[in-house]
């Protein structure tokens, strides 16, 4: 990796100094003054306020302007079906040859050497290419065709093997090293007189690290000069575009590849779903079509086998209506695009400037003993756009140089298979866009040190800022666009109108029938004062039997904790314990990680009057009944944890309170009664037999259980860290509530709780099916919404390989035919997995299996 190392990895490399001198004048920010480019943004893109997107190689993102223009055209003119024969119909067609010649413009090309036909995407135009060459199979007469692929090529181009192997043509990944040593040994295979056709694949840039292949290795390969394998015959090229299109210029008038695959939305981000294949007029003879479909025909008989295909190459192969409205919206993409960037080649410096500094500036991140923060796949050094994209693929190292996989880093929740044998199952990778900004580049950095290297203040990035405003850069005060605002702070617990009553119920959780039951099931003091004197007994080394300190339930998935001391348990947990969720206007589930405001809805449920009543600050409370009203719900599709579940919609008023609090539409949905979501096997445990294990919208089990000794531990490390003798950052309550436990048990030690295979509370019997693995919602403020990294850090660190805190419970057995509840103050008696050695444990915890 090149790129100056800054002394002791502590400040970030000037953005003018990481500059090439010889770059272009319009390098970064096409030519817009400094304050300019940061109104274009907001303008164009203000759904980005406080998101850092940076991952343009995936989907880059349509502008507000193209989508107005696009919106305007369907409003003022009537498109029919291109196939049909009328006015409007004429002018659907007319309108899509214009957009092929516009496309074909773009790529500095005319119709007299290309051909654009309309695919899904480039893997449609790949799959069409895999299934229309001519290929020829091996046999006793022929050596058969030949396909190679650079081994560095998308997913989408390695598939087409599949195809080839089924009509028995040899496939063979070629390495980029070989074919660079081709190159330089010239041509070794020739046979003027030999036509078998081959076909040889490969990125003009790398879809994994942005790294640009030489486009003169088309011609090179097409003339024989360059062979990915020694085998004779005429070469034909495909050239995988889509990735390198998306921020660069191509020009096939000098690079004329056989066939360009592309994806508009990498392009301009609008319309997704549609694609292209630009073949060479040369070429498109070759292509063998069996299956027609509509449109493709220009005669028929359905009784005799007569059939005739359309003159046109395009329609020939162009099954059905093409998307002809998306088509159209192409001619709104490209002409907002040349009216916002200038063209191609300003995006292609623009976007290779950002990526150039973030190079460097990743390059010299250092930890205190030397060893590098991350390591970059990328053999390029970054020199210059013709051999990189705007494309990093990395990972993040610890201190000693050991990877840190990305279930470690805590982006997703659940995934144990992010390091096999120590080596990394993935990567990652950011990329930028014709819309990215230097804003976008210092807050990912800023994220990487904060992170890996303790707190900004500790490692300055101030010769970063100081010489970024000089080039349109944000200063320190402006970061607050681009960094999440800080909530302000509200209590999270329930304060008054606790929960007074409890009930009796049928098998399902959520039918309840209300009759008072003594003692009340929640009790305002109760729930206030007796857990945090447990908790402070613990604190003082009270020693004593393993008891339940605290129970909570999270009526409203993601939100705020309801804390009880008693509480009546159903099939699928403690009863209404995630029975709601919220999603926004297209039905999908928000959490805190895409909506940290949600801990600040307090939900709490009343089970005598059958009520749930929400709460939040500034919004006047607002009731939500139990009782589920079967001749008003429709039912609709959700999905948690990529499980379908059937729910119904709460209603509007409820809808309406939560669009007013979080600024968007947002609906409440409920898990309907009706639907059971099964349990899915996990954690290597086997269900026991006659059991099925019922889930409410939890992630993965009915209860998640935490050790008070496992928080203290974590408590004292995120305490003894802070070495400036600041006042404490966490308190023990605050730092449990960010684990959104049901059960917290007084432990002796600190993870005691991993070695248990089962446990008793009271009369309940429960399966341990294994740890949680933590994801980035624990550096949320339960009580504030605001995000700190550093207790997800410290976790990080002092678990050394997974980021678990918690056990996952399920019920082994349960009979509802008489109310059960869990209490505080219950106890609680493990049982040891059985490659757990007893005498490593006190003769006090060696429990048995006991039933109450």
């Amino acid at each position: 990796m090149a790129g100056a190392v800054a002394e002791s990895g502590r400040e970030l490399p000037a953005f003018a100094g990481s500059r090439d001198p010889s770059a272009p004048r319009l390098a970064y920010g096409y030519g817009y003054g400094p304050g300019s480019l940061r109104e274009l943004r907001a303008r164009e893109s203000g759904r980005l306020a406080g998101t850092v997107y940076l991952d343009h190689a995936g989907a880059t993102l349509f502008s507000q302007s193209q989508l107005e223009s696009f919106t305007n055209d369907l409003m003022e003119n009537t498109y029919g079906n291109p196939h049909s024969q009328n006015i409007s119909s004429k002018l659907t067609y007319d309108t899509v040859e214009q957009v092929r010649y516009r496309i074909l413009a773009h790529f500095h090309t005319t119709a007299e050497d290309y051909t654009v036909i309309f695919t899904s995407g480039s893997t449609a135009a790949l799959k069409l290419v895999a299934e229309a060459f001519p290929w020829v199979s091996q046999g006793p007469e022929s050596s058969g065709s030949q396909f190679c692929y650079l081994t560095d090529s998308h997913t989408s181009v390695v598939g087409m093997r599949n195809v080839t192997m089924a009509i028995n043509v040899t496939s063979t990944p070629v390495r980029p090293e070989d074919l660079w040593s081709a190159e330089e040994r010239g041509a070794s295979v020739s046979d003027p007189d030999c036509q078998l056709p081959h076909l040889f694949c490969y990125p003009a840039q790398s879809n994994f690290s942005g790294v640009r292949y030489p486009l003169s290795w088309i011609e090179e390969v097409k003339s024989g000069r360059l062979h990915p394998v020694s085998t004779p015959g005429k070469w034909f090229v495909l050239l995988d575009a889509a990735s390198y299109v998306s921020t660069s210029p191509l020009d096939l008038s000098a690079h004329q590849a056989d066939f360009v695959p592309i994806s508009f939305y990498k392009i301009f981000g609008f319309p997704t779903g549609l694609g292209a294949l630009l073949v060479h007029n040369r070429a498109a003879p070759l292509l063998r079509k069996t299956y027609f479909g509509g449109g493709t025909a220009s005669a028929y008989l359905a009784g005799e086998d007569f059939y005739i295909p359309r003159p046109s190459v395009a329609q020939r192969f162009e099954d059905g209506t093409i998307s002809f409205l998306d088509v159209i919206a192409l001619k709104h993409g490209f002409d907002t695009l040349e009216r916002l960037t200038g063209g191609m080649e300003n995006i292609k410096q623009h976007t290779f400037t950002l990526a150039q500094y973030t190079y460097v500036a990743l390059s010299s991140l250092r930890y205190p003993n030397g060893a590098a923060v991350v390591r970059i796949y990328s053999d390029s050094e970054f020199s210059s756009p013709e051999v990189q994209g705007p494309i990093i693929n990395f990972n993040v190292l610890d201190d000693k140089g050991n990877i840190i996989g990305y279930s470690q880093a805590g982006h997703v929740c659940g995934d144990n298979m992010d390091l096999i044998d120590g080596q990394p199952t993935g990567s990652v990778r950011i990329s930028f866009g014709y819309m990215s900004t230097l804003d976008d580049v210092q807050a990912f950095l800023r994220f990487i040190i904060d992170t890996r290297l303790h707190s900004s203040g500790d490692w300055p990035v101030s010769q970063t800022h100081a010489d970024t405003r000089e080039a349109g850069a944000p200063s320190a005060e402006s970061q607050a666009d681009v960094i999440p605002a800080v909530m302000g702070r509200h209590s999270l617990l329930p304060q008054e109108d606790a929960l007074t009553g409890s009930g009796v119920w049928n098998n399902s959780s959520t039918t309840v029938n209300a009759v008072p039951v003594a003692p009340p099931v929640c009790d305002v003091a109760r729930t206030q004062q007796i857990p945090s004197e447990k908790a402070a007994g613990v604190l003082q080394g009270a020693l004593g039997p393993l008891v339940v300190t605290n129970l909570y339930l999270y009526p409203i998935k993601s939100c705020a904790a309801f804390e009880v001391t008693r509480w009546p348990v159903g099939n699928q947990g403690l009863l209404y314990d995630r029975s709601w969720m919220v999603v926004n206007h297209n039905g999908v589930c928000l959490s805190q990680k895409q909506e940290p405001r949600l801990c600040l809805i307090q939900p709490f449920i009343d089970l005598q009057q059958r009520i749930m009543v929400i709460k939040a600050k500034g919004m006047e409370p607002i009731e939500v009944p139990l009782e589920e009203n079967s001749e008003q719900t429709q039912i609709r599709h959700s999905r948690v944890c990529a499980d379908r579940v059937n729910t119904y919609d709460c209603g509007e008023k409820i809808s309406s309170w939560l669009s007013t609090f979080f600024g968007r539409p947002c609906h409440l949905i409920r898990q309907s009664s009706n639907f059971q979501r099964n349990a899915k096997k996990k954690h290597g445990k086997d269900q026991l037999p006659g059991t099925m294990a019922t889930l409410s919208l939890v992630n993965e089990a009915q209860y998640l259980l935490i050790n008070t000794s496992s928080i203290l531990e974590l408590h004292q490390q995120l305490n003894t860290s802070d070495e400036n003798g600041k006042q404490e950052l966490f308190s023990v309550k605050d730092l449990s509530l960010r684990f959104r436990a049901n059960i917290i048990i007084n432990g002796k030690r600190a993870f005691e709780e991993e070695k248990w295979d089962e446990i008793s509370i009271g009369s309940l019997h429960f399966q341990v099916l294994g740890p949680c693995h933590r994801c980035q919602m624990i550096c949320i403020d339960q009580q504030t919404g605001q995000r700190n990294q550093h207790v997800f850090q410290k976790l990080s660190e002092s678990r050394e390989t997974k980021v678990n805190f918690g056990m996952y419970l399920m019920h082994t057995s349960l009979d509802l035919s008489s109310p059960c509840f869990l209490s505080v103050g219950s106890q609680v008696l493990p049982v040891l997995k059985q490659n757990v050695e007893g005498h490593d444990l006190p003769a006090s915890e060696k429990h048995q299996d006991v039933t109450s």
